[in-house]
């Protein structure tokens, strides 16, 4: 579903069917001065740029904005820093809401929390995700900081408030004294930018919806260590059509000659996050409903080529311990030894196709001297990236 056709993102999770939808697109906003004096922003407010499936709304004996497929987005403000406080309701048994903040003119980057009513209580009930060139990334940023439990209640008002404080945020769900979700470090890097009200799917109305920016925060990245062992340095091709392509042939000698590689350095603890140097493809899989096709040609699939070399002093066996998102092939040297599919629908945990750095290991015979290790990377949907760390075999 295209709500209006600037900020597209794949749909979340487990959601069927798994269709596109776009959250926030908005014309350039005008400059806003802000204060810290709040912002309370009525539902009938001429402020909200409502997009796809919003409109106000009575509910539970409240104005309200009802959203269910679509956004509200706060017109003529920027946030860097910043409490949003807002209730909301829901009847839905099953759907994906929340906030968007620091989101980029353009609509391409930003930051977003959001709520799934039919996880309640589950580990992954409430998640943090960055939108990079469009594209979500919940399949690579997942786990504590990530993801967390929370009971949705239903058809009753309860509150949202959301922190944002530097390079860090903080979700509370009904309970103001006690964050529900710590956000050690948000991805994207936009420092600035708009904020809305989203729904991905499942009615869910908002009401006394109130911002107050606060003083800039300093900058601090709170990462996670780079293991011993990681590799690091990485040249990236542009992408390509994956089906154009045989994905299980190495490149030869010419075509790595004519390709235009781009240097690149994993972040810790090792992703290389597609994303953000490669636009988001946005495909509707053939098997969501039918797990038959799940190894059915995906039309608008996208592959990227990633390179880099390992020195070796001798002949010797490695282990190369591999995540990825969604397929990939392995080359060695000009000669395939892996191919692997890890996407939605395809593993666990929950089937979702979350990026585990040991997804699978893959035993690599280096010959002393340089070695070209090459991956083929493909995206359906959910995160696009990957993540190599090299072991020593035991004796």
């Amino acid at each position: 579903m295209d709500v209006s056709g600037r900020f597209r993102v794949r749909d979340r999770g487990d959601l069927r069917p798994f269709a596109l939808c776009v959250l926030i697109l908005l014309a350039p906003l005008a400059a806003h001065s802000q204060t810290s004096q709040a912002l309370s922003v009525s539902a009938d407010s001429p402020r909200w740029a409502l997009q796809g499936q919003a409109k106000a709304a009575e509910y539970l004996g409240r104005k309200s904005l009802l959203v269910d497929g679509g956004a509200a987005v706060l017109n003529d403000f920027e946030m860097r820093d910043g409490i949003i406080d807002v209730d909301v309701a829901t009847p839905a048994s099953r759907g994906f809401f929340g906030i968007q903040f620091r989101i980029t003119s353009d609509g391409a980057n930003g930051e977003w929390v959001y709520l799934r009513q039919h996880k309640s209580g589950l580990p992954d009930a409430m998640q943090y995700t960055s939108v990079l060139n469009t594209g979500a990334n919940w399949q690579i940023y997942n786990g504590p900081g990530f993801t967390g439990a929370v009971d949705i209640p239903r058809d009753v008002w309860f509150h949202l408030r959301l922190e944002v404080s530097g390079a860090q945020a903080k979700l509370y769900v009904k309970d103001m004294d006690k964050p529900a979700l710590m956000i050690n470090d948000l991805k994207s890097g936009v420092q600035k930018g708009e904020v809305a009200l989203y729904v991905l799917t499942g009615a869910t109305y908002f009401s006394n919806f109130e911002i107050k920016p606060t003083p800039d925060a300093p900058w601090e990245r709170h990462e996670p260590l780079m293991p011993p062992g990681t590799l690091i340095k990485w040249s990236l091709s542009p992408s390509y059509d994956a089906l154009a392509r045989n994905l299980e042939r190495p490149l030869s000698t010419a075509e790595t000659d004519a390709i235009h590689w781009e240097d690149v350095e994993a972040e810790p603890p090792g992703f290389v996050v597609l994303y953000r140097y490669r636009d988001a493809p946005h495909l509707v899989v053939t098997f969501q409903k039918d797990f038959s096709k799940r190894l059915d040609p995906q039309p608008g699939m996208k592959v990227v080529y990633a390179r880099t070399s390992i020195d070796s002093d001798r002949e010797q066996l490695k282990k190369l311990y591999l995540g990825y998102s969604d397929d990939v092939s392995v080359f060695l040297n000009g000669k395939i030894l892996f191919r692997g599919r890890s996407a939605q629908n395809f593993r666990d945990p929950g089937f979702l196709g979350i990026v585990s750095p040991e997804d699978d290991a893959v035993y690599l015979p280096l010959k002393k001297g340089a070695n070209e290790l090459m991956l083929a990377v493909s995206e359906l949907g959910g995160g696009w990236g990957f993540i190599c760390r090299l072991e020593d075999l035991q004796n």
